[in-house]
């Protein structure tokens, strides 16, 4: 199983384009492959968009990044599923794609192994277009809060097994294999049940996890595991596996039930729960 980053990992590279980049004036772009870049054709007219510009904005629409410019155009940046960013030439795994560098301070760089990742350079009448993901469309609650009975409504419309329904791109977006076990245990609420047969507490009870599962994971700096590391831009790990409930703990004494944590199969995808999910 090759986990993906999920949406507190794409998050994480946020806060850390704001801490580290905001306020310095881009002074080259060494760009390693223009597959980065579908609307462009050459490494000179991209360098002529962004060279001389100052990083003043940065934003998160779902697993997309946007970084406004002291010109009024946008960086629109979309990582990989298995992208990696970092400051300075610290290599995170892959082929180095690109490096931003400033006029002060370490090189902004990204590293992937495929060539998923896109990059647009957009004005602000283009910024609503370029940041929609037809691939992702689906609800990103630290982004797009919606109130629990919007939520409610949403879900039980569904109506597919709950493992499936987090996991869906269309319904929400950023949440894989790590987040969606711990979000079902949180809630106390099986893989398997139908979202059209929830009743209104455990609507809630998923609210509350989906948004409070996902800002703690952000708050720790994403997740880093032995099958997929994950740093940031800075060099340190994310912190969010040590706060994991269920999720590879397959054996060990659940924290609700001190009964062991199950694994199983169910439709392709591996799950993680205990025996208090219903």
């Amino acid at each position: 199983m090759k986990l993906k980053l999920e949406l507190p990992e794409i998050e994480t590279y946020r806060r850390d384009i704001e801490r580290e980049f905001i306020g310095r004036k881009i002074k080259d772009v060494d760009i390693k492959s223009m597959k980065l870049f579908p609307d462009i054709r050459t490494k000179k007219e991209a360098s002529e968009f962004l060279v001389g510009n100052k990083l003043e904005t940065v934003d998160r629409k779902g697993m997309t990044i946007y970084i406004g410019m002291d010109n009024g155009w946008f960086i629109v940046l979309r990582p990989g599923a298995f992208a990696a960013m970092t400051k300075g030439s610290k290599d995170q795994g892959g082929k180095l794609k690109i490096a931003f560098s400033f006029t002060q301070g370490g090189d902004m760089r990204l590293w992937e192994t495929a060539d998923e990742t896109t990059i647009s350079i957009v004005s602000k009448d283009d910024l609503p277009a370029a940041i929609f993901d037809d691939k992702r469309p689906g609800l990103d609650l630290q982004s797009q809060p919606v109130s629990w009975i919007e939520f409610g409504k949403f879900v039980v419309s569904q109506n597919m097994p709950l493992k499936t329904l987090l996991t869906d791109q269309s319904v929400f977006v950023g949440i894989g294999d790590i987040y969606s076990n711990e979000i079902l245990f949180d809630a106390g609420l099986r893989y398997d049940r139908e979202s059209g047969g929830l009743s209104t507490q455990e609507v809630r009870r998923l609210y509350r996890s989906v948004s409070s599962i996902l800002h703690e994971a952000a708050r720790f700096g994403g997740t880093s595991l032995e099958d997929r590391p994950f740093f940031n831009m800075i060099g340190e790990e994310g912190q969010y596996a040590s706060q994991l409930a269920v999720f590879g703990r397959t054996g060990e004494l659940s924290p609700r039930s001190r009964t062991e944590i199950q694994k199983t199969r169910f439709k392709n995808q591996t799950v993680f729960y205990c025996n208090t999910q219903v």
